[in-house]
């Protein structure tokens, strides 16, 4: 069923298998945007009520039930949620697991590559097979740069609330970084997919962040 998959995708995208990642990834940006549209707006809500969140932790501390049904009619009074920012990752979820089967996949792409490098391949795998001063590794270290780069641009748009724990803030300025290690481990292919769908999500958000939602 993988192969089949992929043979009529690359076959859609003129025999390239990397073009038909890029392709693919953009399609799936393209889907979540209306949930990414959602999520950036629940930002901007949720950066307009932190003085009233955190008037009402400080009021409700010692009563959890209360502090949750106070922060819920909060956000339902700007149509939103506390727990819509999420639904554009879970919603990914199963077209990451999609990649991640294909990429693992032991013939899917079989003799397919990206400038030479083979798309199937673990980095430690190119390595072991064309040195580590071939231009496969190349490719692998140029990927790997770019993923670093779009994760640095990543945590320039993070907000951190003064008000989190100093732990937290260390966490979230690091998860952007995940994709770096992802692409360390994982084949070509799931790198791919990771660059280009970090990249859209960054450029993205920049463009939403500058518009009224």
């Amino acid at each position: 069923m993988i192969d089949s998959l992929v043979t009529f995708v690359i076959s859609m995208s003129g025999g390239s298998a990397a073009l038909a990642i890029v392709l693919f990834t953009v399609a799936v940006r393209l889907l979540l945007l209306p949930l990414n549209v959602r999520q950036a707006r629940t930002a901007k809500i949720r950066e307009r009520l932190a003085p009233k969140l955190l008037e009402l932790r400080k009021r409700f501390a010692r009563n959890p039930e209360r502090l949750a049904r106070e922060t819920s009619a909060l956000y339902a009074k700007e149509g939103s949620s506390p727990f819509a920012g999420i639904l554009p990752a879970l919603a990914q979820l199963p077209f990451m697991w999609l990649m991640y089967r294909v990429a693992t996949h032991p013939t899917a792409l079989a003799g397919h590559d990206l400038f030479g490098a083979p798309l199937g391949q673990q980095v430690a795998g190119v390595i072991a097979n064309y040195g580590l001063a071939s231009p496969q590794v190349l490719v692998f270290v140029v990927v790997i740069a770019l993923v670093i780069a779009v994760a640095w641009l990543s945590t320039r748009q993070i907000k951190v609330v003064e008000e989190q724990p100093e732990l937290m803030k260390k966490i979230m300025r690091l998860m952007p970084y995940g994709s770096v290690l992802a692409v360390l481990v994982l084949p070509l292919a799931a790198g791919l997919y990771l660059l280009v769908s970090t990249a859209w999500a960054t450029g993205e958000r920049a463009v939403l962040a500058t518009r009224p939602l």
